[in-house]
């Protein structure tokens, strides 16, 4: 066990409260958090009068966006702040808004992973879609509301995407740093982008294959969450490559088991506190490890009811239940939990052999648990 976890158990251990923080840290995860929000709404309200100069028409994007950025667990932010740490970087405002411009590329991959997904809710309330074609059912305007809907919320997501840039390349940092930082973006987003392509492939194929729901959760997920924000702090701070191949060590394993316990939550999930219908990746006919894993194992029998609830929009209370049964019966739930242990394990283990510089190194044990142990 590494030294970093030294009397801890990985799973059945409660999560840590919310504002956990280091010991002796200057920089608690709580206060990251207020400061990531304090400069999402300082970049947000600075592009009000863009808009504005455009048309006042505008306005319901600055309320669209401003509603999904107010919430979330800001992991992205804090593993970009904690790589940059981590290499010897001071704590800074510029930092922190390098970091904060990540949750305006979440909140793109967000707005378009639900149009893809057909959700109807993001954070305990309504996606964007269902939130413009809401707007367009009220005024009584002419045409579809859903496709209104879904046109209005792609360029929602595209307005945050290139905002996202904006934020990066505005935070304060010199030159040099940001020329280093922009081959890490560039590839966070094309492997972000093919990751999603390889998630809607998958659900349209109706695929049932493990390895191939691993690489989509690899590309999708565990890469875009937490290696490649570790490794844009650290080429922001100019960090070797030593301590880039202690991230990945640290990030892949890690990015792994978060998006498992996220596939695990969404099934498994209470709804007040995952902000999302009880069941609802069933019903968007997800293609899960935790779902590959369960069709290997199943008998044909329950095989084919998983795969008859799979997709199903109007799936019951009483279909969801039969699905979890059919999951924890063929233990593929606690397949996926010793998964989530052992990666969980993995991470800490490579964080434990690497040079990260404190409190860094701490604050990152730490989220690995957060992350992995999470209730929604």
């Amino acid at each position: 066990m590494p030294a970093i976890l030294a009397g801890r158990t990985l799973n059945g251990v409660a999560a840590p409260p919310a504002s956990f923080a280091s010991p002796g840290s200057p920089l608690d995860a709580e206060d990251l958090r207020v400061r990531v929000q304090k400069s999402l709404d300082e970049f947000v309200a600075g592009q009000v009068p863009r808009l504005d100069s455009i048309s006042e028409d505008l306005s319901p994007l600055v309320e669209a966006i401003s509603s999904l950025l107010s919430g979330g667990k800001r992991l992205r932010p804090a593993f970009c702040y904690w790589g940059w740490r981590g290499a010897g970087g001071a704590d800074q405002d510029p930092i922190v808004r390098a970091a904060t411009s990540l949750e305006l590329l979440h909140a793109c991959a967000l707005i378009h992973d639900d149009v893809m997904d057909g959700s109807d809710t993001r954070r305990g309330l309504p996606a964007a879609h269902r939130r413009f074609a809401a707007l367009h059912r009220g005024n009584g305007w002419l045409g579809s509301p859903e496709a209104f809907g879904v046109g209005g919320a792609i360029l929602l997501g595209d307005l945050c995407l290139c905002w996202a840039d904006d934020m990066l390349f505005g935070c304060g940092l010199d030159g040099d740093a940001l020329l280093r930082a922009k081959p890490v973006l560039d590839e966070m987003r094309t492997e972000l982008m093919s990751g999603q392509y390889l998630d809607l492939l998958e659900q349209a194929m109706g695929g049932e294959s493990v390895d191939r729901s691993r690489r989509v959760m690899r590309f999708k997920s565990a890469k875009y969450t937490v290696e490649r924000p570790l490794h844009l702090g650290a080429a922001l701070a100019g960090a070797d490559e030593a301590l880039l191949r202690t991230y990945t060590a640290y990030g892949l394993p890690l990015g792994e088991a978060f998006q498992l316990r996220d596939d695990v939550l969404g099934v498994f999930g209470d709804p007040g506190e995952t902000g999302k219908p009880a069941g609802d990746d069933l019903r968007e006919g997800k293609r899960t490890v935790l779902v590959a894993t369960t069709l290997e194992q199943a008998s044909p029998a329950d095989a084919a009811l998983l795969r008859r609830h799979l997709g199903d929009p109007h799936l019951s209370t009483s279909g969801v239940q039969e699905a979890r049964e059919v999951i924890a019966t063929t233990g593929a739930l606690a397949h996926v939990e010793t998964m989530i242990a052992e990666l969980t394990s993995a991470a800490l283990a490579a964080l434990d052999a690497g040079d990260v510089a404190e409190p860094a190194r701490t604050v990152l044990a730490e989220l690995a648990i957060a992350a992995t142990e999470r209730t929604g």
